[in-house]
């Protein structure tokens, strides 16, 4: 029987951020793309994986936000884990075949001795079983095919580990953790060193984000719950663009500069040199992007386009956007022009 084509869904600009707690099972991608659906959005990404195996925060991006992804990826998280004791799998975590067992005789003291020595700038190996490329090629690829390559180690922060014995059943003893770290640190591989350090290995059995870049999982929804609602309550469900950009000094341009900024243009005013800044209109108030200063030019970064701007303020043709659109048509992108 030949099978009817799937109705296609019919796409639409959709800007702004969700944050999901992710569901244990599902990859990051698939988490997006179901979400994606859901919105009908066009455009879309997420700020980093999370493994299948976690849950948690995970902020999707869509639109015009999509533009300011990396900030994400590069910010600080704070996840909890479960580390089993006593046992070390292939992967570093539930997933993998057991490849050592070893008896555990482990106390709340035996954790504060460690701790120091995974606070603080530390140096980890990244795990085979991780998304890490070498030479184009993800490291699980390599791992899956039997074959381990030399791995660099990479210097991490740990800002707070927090560890107490607990107990997943009788007979296996646990550590569970709270950590608050930099990007790129690797909890499998965490909850594997504190093994070591403690003389009987460990896997990890359970990990969850629990805030990524100042967004907490108390804020998210979870995917079922979006499946539930109606078209309009899940969008309600968004954060406006800007919510990536609350570490950024604002700058406020009229609507003349605004509009030459856009096309690329420096500006030049009494702002102090800083490295982050989100810069908006003036009238009426609208996201333009980000820049740096440097020696009081305001130097633009990422832009949004005067369509994106236009569709967040509602569509509103005579408003700021379709004036930005004009200047911005009509201003050189070379020039530096003075305020």
């Amino acid at each position: 029987m030949v099978k009817a084509p799937r109705a296609r869904v019919a796409r639409r600009p959709v800007h702004g951020v969700l944050l999901l707690d992710k569901p244990l099972g599902w990859s990051s991608n698939d988490a997006l793309q179901k979400v994606k659906w859901l919105l009908r959005a066009e455009k879309a990404g997420h700020t980093g994986t999370l493994d299948p195996l976690a849950t948690g925060v995970l902020p999707l991006c869509f639109g015009a936000a999509t533009k300011f992804s990396q900030l994400q990826l590069d910010a600080d998280k704070t996840y909890e884990a479960v580390a089993q004791l006593g046992v070390k799998t292939s992967t570093g975590d539930a997933e993998g075949d057991v490849i050592e067992e070893r008896p555990v005789n482990v106390t709340e003291a035996d954790l504060s001795h460690v701790a120091p020595q995974f606070t603080g700038l530390i140096r980890q190996v990244p795990p085979m079983h991780s998304a890490l490329k070498k030479d184009g090629k993800a490291l699980y690829e390599y791992a899956r095919a039997g074959i381990e390559v030399e791995r660099e180690a990479r210097e991490v922060t740990i800002y707070e580990l927090k560890m107490l014995l607990a107990s997943v059943n009788s007979a296996q003893p646990a550590i569970k953790m709270i950590v608050k770290c930099s990007k790129g640190t690797y909890i499998r591989t965490l909850g594997e060193d504190i093994g070591e350090a403690l003389g009987c290995g460990a896997h990890l059995t359970a990990l969850r984000r629990v805030e990524t870049g100042g967004f907490h999982v108390s804020q998210a929804v979870t995917l079922e719950a979006l499946e539930a609602m109606t078209e309009d309550e899940r969008l309600s469900c968004l954060m406006p663009v800007e919510s990536l950009l609350c570490d950024h000094m604002v700058v406020t341009l009229d609507g003349e500069n605004a509009g030459r900024f856009l096309s690329g243009v420096r500006r030049r005013g009494n702002w102090p040199d800083t490295g982050l800044v989100a810069v908006y209109g003036e009238q009426p108030r609208a996201l333009l992007g980000t820049a740096h200063v440097k020696a009081g030019e305001l130097i633009p970064g990422r832009l949004l386009s005067p369509p994106e701007i236009e569709q967040i303020l509602g569509n509103c043709g005579t408003g700021v956007s379709a004036q930005h659109a004009t200047l911005a048509s009509s201003t050189p992108m070379t020039h530096i022009d003075q305020i």
